[in-house]
């Protein structure tokens, strides 16, 4: 229910802060679009160096939402963990303990 109630909160703030904030917010979510498009990088590629971010940066927001884009764009469970252990080589201690959201998203979307 965690990944479900973050997902939720996801979507509520960012339309809440598209409405509030539309410049801001549309500046955000238009260089989004276009830095996360297929390039010389695949978005599966580019959603698992998200992923380790979050996961470096300690965004459990994040951790949610790239899991579930990496797994839209063909990521594997190995792919997602191993993303993992990049970041908490370059981050550490604290990044280990943000595989705790990462392996809870994966056993979430793996039952839907």
């Amino acid at each position: 229910m965690e990944v479900e109630e973050k997902m939720k909160e996801i979507e509520e703030y960012l339309q809440k802060l598209g409405k509030d904030y539309p410049q801001e917010t549309g500046a955000f979510m238009n260089f989004l679009r276009r830095t996360i498009k297929e390039k010389a990088l695949d978005v599966k590629t580019k959603e698992l160096i998200a992923l380790a971010l979050g996961i470096a940066t300690g965004c459990e927001w994040c951790i949610i939402l790239h899991t579930k884009n990496a797994i839209e764009a063909g990521a594997t469970p190995e792919e997602l963990i191993e993303a993992g252990f990049v970041a908490v080589l370059m981050a550490g201690g604290p990044a280990l303990m943000h595989l705790i959201p990462l392996m809870k998203t994966i056993e979430h979307l793996k039952k839907e």
